[in-house]
């Protein structure tokens, strides 16, 4: 299906001059989309596309979700900026909500995007250690595979040299250790150490899910240590794995979490969230934010909250993931290129057997359909909430023919 387009330029004008004047910071495809309505994008040209990343996961309630754009509009109606030195309004309702909604959280911090969320936590933790126990207690556990940002401290907590490497010397307190082996936390745990900082599902190292009895047992080492467990529920978070939260599913609960990606419903927005015992180490001058919890980001945050409960995108999730899950596995099945599937809710992978991720996502978006590779062998899906069997069908009947092309050679 096409749409007439009125645009002046083509998707080609443009990839020529983002390639003038943009950094180079993207391997970026030659599509340029000028219209999007919830799981549905338009290029320039009035192509429609199916989207299974959401902007990588920052979309669980869908582009351009209309009660985002209705708060939106009312709010830059009114006011968009105020600063940190005045009260406003949404960033007040907005702080109020994640509280309820975490089941254990006092107080928030805003911030722009999810690395500095992770940034502010980072601070916040060694604050609050430091202040209690002495200056050593700095150090911070993290997991091999783990992605939790870009910026120098995030990425020092970003166990994947790959990406480190170019950007030494890091921040250093940091140490790591695997998933799913509780001995390979304990080996790093010394008399230092003031935090375990993971994802339960780690999405940029290839949707690795954290087993239930590590992260019992992980919680149960942090409170024998008094060491803060932050959870990172950037990409997991707003009901993506079928609950608002994942930590919710794995019965405990951490002292401080952080989250973006969807809660601005394509604005940009994020929040660290604990206890007023642990925020209490955070004072005038220690932290802050200019763009940090402005008024627009904030009511369109109260409107993704809203959406996402109203509309029950938890329960929805749990429910397409686990169809999508059995389509992904029943080629599995036939095929014996596909090595694994993995996942919960609606944040899934597909892993090959060989390289096929890079030549599969191009041809998909030939196809009408936006993937996302996390590796050369691993498809990553994180769809809106808002999708339907439909669209699951859609690309499963792509990636049935696509595989049995590939299988066969």
């Amino acid at each position: 299906m096409r749409e007439n387009s009125n645009n002046i330029y083509s998707s080609k004008d443009i990839s020529k001059k983002g390639a003038d004047f943009l950094m180079h910071t993207y391997s970026r495809m030659d599509v340029v989309f000028s219209k999007a309505k919830m799981q549905y994008l338009w290029d320039i040209e009035g192509k429609k596309y199916t989207d299974f990343t959401s902007g990588y996961g920052c979309l669980n309630v869908g582009h351009s979700n209309p009660a985002v754009i209705k708060a939106l509009k009312e709010q830059i109606g009114k006011i968009i900026q105020p600063s940190n030195i005045f009260y406003n309004i949404p960033q007040v309702e907005l702080a109020e909500e994640l509280c309820k909604l975490s089941g254990f959280g006092e107080k928030v911090f805003f911030s722009n995007s999810g690395a500095e969320a992770v940034e502010g936590a980072i601070k916040l933790a060694r604050k609050y250690s430091t202040d209690k126990y002495g200056k050593r207690r700095y150090e911070i556990i993290t997991f091999n595979n783990s992605f939790h940002g870009r910026t120098l401290g995030a990425l020092a907590a970003t166990a994947q040299a790959k990406k480190q490497n170019v950007f030494e010397p890091l921040l250093s307190g940091f140490k790591y250790s695997d998933i799913n082996d509780t001995g390979s936390v304990k080996k790093q745990i010394d008399g230092n150490t003031c935090a375990v900082i993971i994802e339960l599902i780690q999405g940029e190292g290839g949707i690795n899910v954290c087993k239930k009895e590590f992260i019992s047992e992980l919680k149960k080492i942090c409170e024998e240590n008094e060491i803060l467990l932050i959870i990172d529920e950037i990409q997991t978070g707003f009901s993506r794995t079928g609950s608002v939260f994942a930590y919710q599913q794995y019965d405990i609960v951490p002292d401080i979490i952080v989250v973006a990606k969807s809660l601005g419903g394509g604005m940009p927005i994020g929040a660290v969230i604990s206890t007023d015992r642990i925020c209490s180490a955070f004072t005038p001058g220690t932290h802050g934010s200019t763009f940090g919890g402005n008024a627009a980001s904030c009511s369109a945050g109260i409107a993704v909250i809203r959406y996402l409960l109203e509309n029950d995108l938890a329960g929805k999730a749990e429910m397409l993931g686990k169809y999508l899950i059995e389509k992904l596995r029943m080629l599995q099945s036939k095929y014996q290129i596909i090595q694994d599937v993995r996942g919960m809710g609606l944040m899934l992978a597909i892993e090959f057997k060989k390289p096929v991720a890079a030549a599969l996502i191009k041809d998909a978006l030939k196809n009408g359909l936006i993937l996302n590779k996390v590796s050369e062998n691993t498809i990553r899906f994180l769809p809106s909430l808002v999708i339907n069997k439909k669209d699951i069908d859609f690309l499963i009947r792509f990636l049935d023919k696509y595989i049995k092309e590939e299988d066969e050679k």
